[in-house]
């Protein structure tokens, strides 16, 4: 098989888990994501909703979790799937049958899509709640409507003194700590993002193309057993480097440029992501190596403070200020900058836009509270950088962090940080 996916017990610890936080008498409903439509008669690729894949470890279109809540936590649950015919056989391949769905999810009462509609009119009319998978992101895509979306519209319009809740608050605060199944399938991915990189470090050479380089971690990846990139590949050089989220990945790598990476695997439903940045000729300019040196003193920085206790707003107050005398030191900023604020500069901001952490887990961009806590088993990214637009000079540098009971751990060390590691690498030309 491609990955080791997660045992059934998994997922079905985690609907106990969320089971337990509702009340008695709730109705929980999650659907599969959309597939949806390019031109003609094409789709895109399905991604399947990660809550679902989170509570049931389907990742199949067309799918829907029940959860009947019942006194002290006990629940029923039932799983409904699109049932395999001739023609899907032949054109598609045979969808999950009731067996194997059971031995992946846990749950043994499986039906077909096609009983769907009589069930809800079974359980709506007596559900206390009912409670739905809905994005509250901040930064969420809003301009197409989702499946949940248009259930809680419909379930409003056909039962109009149904309650309605969102399943949003109590899934993110359950996803932010990770289990450690989870963790196990995060190590994978990190492996798999940090060894493909550096399999690829080996072969840049001036006039090589972006394209290039994004075709050889596809290959390195996959051929580790991973399905895919965990998000579109930023590899951007020169100029580009400065540019957060540059995907076209189109040009020629000129010499005497750097080359942004930002890229990670997905394995087993579970995301890589790291950033580096490295010369295309192998070797550092003097200013190219004082501004990378920079990146990678705020980097150490900011993973010396992320400890378990630290809210992670003031983590991120703390970082920009460490950023600013390192911006300072680079001569960027001046001492009357600082001075505006010394505890958090804006103009660190002309230089380091971004935040320094994200949460990592089945999404890239992994599901948390606008101001949690760091506790032990959460996963965060640590990717400080600095651009300057003017010198044509982008440095990021990132990586993933586990954190434990006194500090973190590094779930990418098989990537080179230091920049006698990226030149001695870089000099061994595959």
């Amino acid at each position: 098989m491609r990955y080791t996916p997660m045992p059934a017990s998994f997922h079905s610890g985690r609907r106990d888990a969320l089971a337990a936080q509702l009340p008695a008498g709730s109705l929980v409903i999650v659907h599969a994501n959309d597939i949806y439509p390019t031109n003609a008669d094409g789709t895109l690729a399905h991604h399947q909703n990660a809550n679902l894949f989170y509570l049931t470890g389907i990742d199949q279109e067309e799918s829907v979790l029940i959860m009947i809540i019942g006194q002290g936590g006990s629940h029923q649950d039932i799983l409904l799937l699109r049932e395999t015919n001739e023609r899907i056989i032949i054109w598609e391949g045979a969808r999950l049958t009731r067996e194997l769905a059971t031995a992946i999810s846990g749950i043994s009462d499986v039906r077909w899509t096609d009983t769907y509609n009589a069930l809800l009119a079974e359980l709506v009319p007596s559900a206390k709640q009912i409670w739905l998978e809905r994005d509250n992101h901040p930064r969420r895509y809003t301009y197409v409507q989702t499946r949940n979306e248009r259930m809680a519209a419909a379930l409003k319009a056909s039962y109009p003194d149904a309650e309605l809740c969102s399943l949003y608050d109590t899934l993110t605060a359950m996803r932010l700590v990770k289990q450690p199944e989870e963790i196990a399938q995060l190590r994978e991915a990190c492996r798999i993002t940090g060894e493909g990189f550096t399999d690829v470090l080996r072969g840049i050479r001036p006039g090589v193309g972006e394209w290039e380089l994004e075709a050889d971690l596809s290959r390195a990846y996959i051929r580790r057993r991973a399905r895919k990139f965990s998000f579109l590949p930023i590899i951007a050089s020169g100029q580009d480097t400065c540019v957060l989220h540059y995907i076209s990945n189109h040009k020629v790598c000129e010499d005497g440029s750097l080359i942004l990476f930002d890229i990670g695997a997905e394995y087993g439903g579970y995301a890589g992501d790291m950033t580096r940045t490295v010369p295309t000729n192998g070797r550092f300019t003097p200013r190219q190596r004082d501004v990378y040196n920079a990146v990678l003193a705020v980097h150490r920085y900011a993973r010396s403070i992320m400890r378990p206790g630290v809210a992670r707003l003031d983590y991120e107050k703390q970082v920009r200020a460490f950023m600013a005398e390192r911006l300072l030191e680079l001569g960027l900023i001046s001492k009357a900058d600082i001075a505006v604020n010394p505890a958090d500069p804006p103009a660190v901001r002309r230089y380091y836009m971004h935040g320094t952490s994200h949460s990592l887990g089945i999404d890239v961009h992994d599901v948390a509270p606008n101001n949690p806590v760091f506790a032990v088993n959460q996963v965060w990214t640590i990717e400080p950088g600095i651009y300057i637009a003017e010198e044509g000079i982008g440095v990021r540098i990132e990586t993933d962090v586990l954190i434990t009971a006194d500090g973190t751990e590094d779930l990418i060390p098989n990537a080179p940080l230091d920049i006698a590691d990226i030149e001695r690498i870089m000099s061994e030309q595959a």
